[in-house]
């Protein structure tokens, strides 16, 4: 007698698709397939997190860790509500992700039955490549594979809605029979290259150029040497976006470090004074950093060619792999000798480097932020991995950290949402538990989730390898990056009710969780701080009380302007002087340099 439920059947399938491990949190409406996960004996994993939404968030750090598809799960109901900011996150960041979301029975819904809601709806958006309830047991195979392959295929999250009288019925066995559709559980990529058309088309724009500048991205995670390659023979910079950072080796003389408003003066330099401009795997949003349209010829390689043109006016579009492309594209390039262009983009990147190292210096009160992450330079171990949250700890992050060549750095880049550092690392941790973390978060990011998942890490760090799971906070009691968004963008002073954070002990609640919590109130006790922290036996909270009037002021020329809205804004607040005479600092620093 098969006494095997759908439920049991889904847990085989996700070992076949191999599964590791799944993220989430249980309830009624998922009940079946909490039961088939505990039949299974730990063959496939049931992390428990404390809240949908960071559950969610772990499956997408998986993913990003890993290059595996993350899988999570909840309930019907609130629990599927919850998952949407995690989904999002894998949606826009371009990651595969599969949600397994619980739903009443079959029977009941559409009668506006206890915690019904139209699931199928509710996904459409953030699951818009492929969403489907499963409304018979024969279809369940079908439905997971194609969800699994979906997300493969455009790195995108995908939702499978299973009624809870599904999940415990017999499980099926399938014929070839109409009405029915057996799968198999297996997908592969495709070599995806260039057409040859295009890659002269784009030959003959690079060749042409006299100032050639790389925007690379997290396309180019499996590029890194061609990129410098490619960048070698033109005689070329390479800027990064965001998510692009931990791709290019930046002690290179030629990489001007991140893109964008929370980029680098030599960034803004090499895209703004280019006239041709080649992106590869980068779809970053920060179009005014951009070459002012018309200025440059560009080229772009993405694997999805939906992408191509998407931030930029491009004029040959190379849809392929991006290592594929750039070796393609290579033996098209004529290289060239050193020329007057990588003379000035590398004094650029010597002049940006001493401007960050001056900043980070600057006396704060009672520590300059900047400073906390220079001083991680050299300390950070080779094999370590980074999470970041979202704040103004990006900013010290993109412009201060120099990362260790194969060091992952993620971070929730284009959703941006507060409370993905601490998911984000416990999914880095579990995958890799014989490697140090490092979590970089700001005070508001930790209150909104971080607090409540440090227990998630109090349960699990002794099964750990390596038990370092290091947390910074950025505790400057401030919503920081929007005060300085309110002062730039609309000219606004700083609104004490929306910005002020109530005070949190953070070293002294890690103590109570067994970890070690550190304080540091005094910059010339940073260094000592982080050696502590690698030094542990145990996970590590380091709070540093910073300064939340050091400026975020974007690399000029455009940050000019944006100073100036700054100051009418400071003007207007009653304690701003010292915000004030701090950007005035750094505004001097700038126009020195």
């Amino acid at each position: 007698m098969n006494d095997r439920t759908v439920a049991d059947l889904v847990v085989e399938r996700l070992e076949t698709w191999g599964v590791s491990r799944v993220f989430g949190y249980s309830g009624d409406g998922i009940n079946g397939f909490m039961g088939a996960l505990r039949r299974a004996g730990g063959r496939v994993e049931f992390v428990q997190a404390r809240h949908e939404e960071t559950a969610a968030f772990m499956a997408v750090g998986h993913a990003k860790y890993t290059g595996g598809v993350g899988v999570v799960t909840s309930t019907q109901g609130p629990g599927a509500v919850h998952l949407l900011n995690g989904l999002y996150d894998a949606k826009l960041d371009g990651v595969p992700v599969v949600a397994i979301v619980g739903q009443q029975s079959r029977t009941v819904l559409g009668s506006a039955y206890m915690q019904e809601i139209e699931l199928t709806v509710l996904f459409k958006d953030v699951a818009a490549q492929y969403v489907q309830q499963v409304n018979a047991p024969e279809q369940l195979p079908m439905v997971l594979d194609r969800a699994f392959r979906t997300a493969k295929a455009t790195s995108s999250p995908c939702v499978v809605i299973l009624p809870h009288d599904i999940q415990s019925a017999p499980a099926p066995e399938l014929q070839q029979e109409h009405g029915v559709v057996v799968t198999a559980p297996s997908w592969s990529t495709s070599a995806k290259t260039p057409r040859t058309e295009d890659l002269d088309a784009a030959a003959a724009i690079l060749n042409g150029a006299e100032k050639v500048a790389l925007l690379v991205g997290q396309g180019a995670r499996h590029a890194g040497a061609e990129v410098v390659a490619i960048a070698e023979q033109l005689g070329a910079g390479i800027a990064t976006s965001l998510l692009g950072k931990p791709y290019v080796d930046e002690t290179l003389p030629f990489a001007v470090g991140t893109m964008g408003h929370l980029g680098t003066t030599a960034s803004a330099h090499l895209l703004g004074n280019c006239d041709a401009l080649l992106i590869v795997g980068s779809n970053d949003p920060w179009t005014e950093f951009y070459p002012p349209p018309g200025a440059a010829r560009a080229v772009q390689i993405d694997i999805d060619e939906r992408k191509i043109g998407n931030r930029y006016p491009v004029e040959v579009g190379l849809a392929g792999d991006a290592a594929a492309a750039l070796q393609a594209l290579s033996s098209r390039l004529t290289a060239r000798s050193r020329g007057q262009w990588r003379d000035d983009v590398e004094q650029e990147v010597v002049r940006w480097r001493a401007l960050a190292e001056e900043r980070a210096a600057v006396p704060a009160s009672p520590v300059n932020p900047e400073r906390v992450v220079r001083e991680l330079n050299g300390r950070l171990p080779a094999n370590a991995q980074i999470s970041v949250d979202v704040g103004s700890c990006v900013y010290w992050y993109a412009r201060q950290l120099v990362l260790p060549p194969g060091v992952p750095a993620h971070l929730s880049g284009t959703l941006a949402s507060m409370g993905c550092s601490i998911p984000y690392g416990i999914a880095a941790k579990l995958a890799h538990p014989d490697r140090p973390l490092v979590a970089l978060a700001g005070d508001g990011a930790m209150q909104m989730a971080g607090i409540a998942e440090l227990v998630t890490v109090a349960h699990r760090w002794r099964q750990w390898q390596d038990p370092r799971f290091i947390v910074c906070v950025f505790n400057n009691r401030e919503l920081t990056e929007v005060t300085w968004e309110q002062r730039e963008s609309e000219g606004e002073p700083r609104f004490k009710d929306s910005q002020e954070l109530p005070d949190f002990p953070f070293a002294g609640y890690a103590e109570l969780l067994g970890f070690t919590g550190i304080r540091v109130e005094d910059p010339e006790l940073l260094a000592d701080a982080w050696e502590r922290a690698f030094a542990a036996d145990r996970p590590v909270v380091i709070d540093v009380l910073t300064d939340p009037e050091v400026p975020l002021l974007p690399p000029f020329p455009g940050g000019k302007e944006k100073a100036e809205s700054m100051r009418k804004a400071l003007a207007g607040e009653d304690g701003g002087g010292r915000a004030l005479d701090l950007l005035e600092t750094y505004t001097r620093q700038e126009e020195r340099g």
